[in-house]
């Protein structure tokens, strides 16, 4: 015959097993459809171990044994197992919130690069650019040590290891595809060594290149006009010129170094200091508002892909992401260019044969 049971228990029985139920379907709902089947493991233990209850309620007692005691029994070892179930449902949906929000963190990260990356480069510039970049910027980002940009000391590293003997230096134009080349391996790696093999001339076409790129001069706008009116001033020139920005100051000296170490080999190179002045002019000083020099646009020209078609109304900036096509030959100085800034060229030719007197506070450049 049945034991008796009282309302009481058949309800808490009830309600607890019910309960455990429920809070493992709901576990399982929020841990997902792997974690799910740790739920649904214990779920089946539950249920067997209601199912024993059930059973015991029909047995005879044993002495001293109730049915209170049996179920408080199976209870407490239905408790057990529920627990440790919920505590692994718990701990694997805990591992995997900490995956998610690693993974949406690297997500996060990843996509804000790419956003500054993808404004930069609507601007003209990537975040690994030289080309196109304020000297100073590279410099600083660089963080070489010298606040000369490394393409310049990589490039003349290599031109003084040559020799400076091949005849014009820095007027040959050099192959286009190769600067194209080499401008792309810098922008990706500014401290990048030049390939083997690359020609003297292609190199010095890429300084030339490099200077023409940049947004404003090593001598600033602002001193144009001083610096015009000092021309072939020893003393004027030396005192303008501190008032640059260190890296302008000190990438200027770099440079002109370099074309006083050419200018010496004039006999072999057929480039003295006024021939390297009217080529290096242009590139190193001029006015704000000006548009490019014909020399200027055309070494920017030398850096664009080839056009597919031709536009002679094309007008040229510097923007390495712009496909526009440009027709080369409007490009190319024309004998209705712009007349020469002669100023200009008097300077530079002044800094190249006076550059030690005029640049004595700067660190003396030391070559390979």
């Amino acid at each position: 015959m049945p034991l008796v049971e009282s309302p009481q228990w058949r309800r808490k029985a009830t309600d607890f097993f019910s309960s455990s139920s429920f809070k493992l379907k709901q576990a399982g709902q929020s841990a997902g459809d792997n974690i799910a089947d740790v739920a649904g493991k214990v779920g089946t233990v539950v249920k067997s171990r209601w199912a024993i209850f059930q059973d015991a309620r029909q047995r005879p007692p044993l002495p001293g044994d109730t049915v209170q005691e049996r179920f408080i029994s199976a209870a407490a070892n239905t408790g057990v197992i529920l627990r440790k179930g919920i505590s692994e449902t718990k701990e694997k949906v805990a591992v995997g919130k900490v995956k998610v929000e690693e993974a949406a963190k690297k997500t996060a990260d990843k996509s804000k690069t790419i956003l500054n990356n993808i404004e930069r480069w609507q601007k003209g510039v990537a975040s690994s650019d030289v080309f196109g970049v304020p000297v100073e910027a590279t410099a600083q980002r660089e963080q070489s040590g010298k606040a000369v940009p490394l393409i310049l000391v990589r490039c003349a590293d290599h031109l003084v290891i040559s020799g400076l003997s091949n005849e014009y230096l820095f007027k040959s134009e050099g192959d286009r595809k190769v600067l194209q080349q080499l401008v792309s391996l810098y922008n990706e790696d500014s401290g990048a060594s030049l390939p083997d093999g690359v020609s003297p001339i292609d190199v010095a076409a890429l300084i030339k290149c490099y200077l023409a790129s940049i947004p404003e001069p090593l001598t600033t706008f602002a001193l144009y006009d001083e610096l015009k009116d000092a021309r072939v001033s020893i003393d004027d020139l030396k005192n303008i010129l501190k008032k640059l920005p260190n890296v302008n100051y000190m990438t200027l000296e770099f440079v002109t170094s370099l074309l006083l170490r050419v200018s010496r080999k004039s006999a072999l190179n057929k480039m003295d200091s006024r021939t390297l002045a009217v080529e290096f002019a242009p590139l190193i000083i001029w006015q704000q508002g000006d548009s490019g020099t014909d020399l200027r646009n055309h070494l920017r020209f030398t850096l664009k892909p080839p056009p597919k078609i031709v536009d002679t109304t094309s007008t040229i900036t510097w923007d390495l992401l712009d496909e526009d096509d440009v027709d080369a030959s409007s490009q190319i100085p024309l004998d209705d260019a712009s007349p020469p800034d002669y100023g200009a060229i008097e300077v530079i030719q002044c800094l190249i044969e006076h550059h030690n007197p005029i640049f004595t506070d700067a660190n003396e450049t030391v070559w390979r």
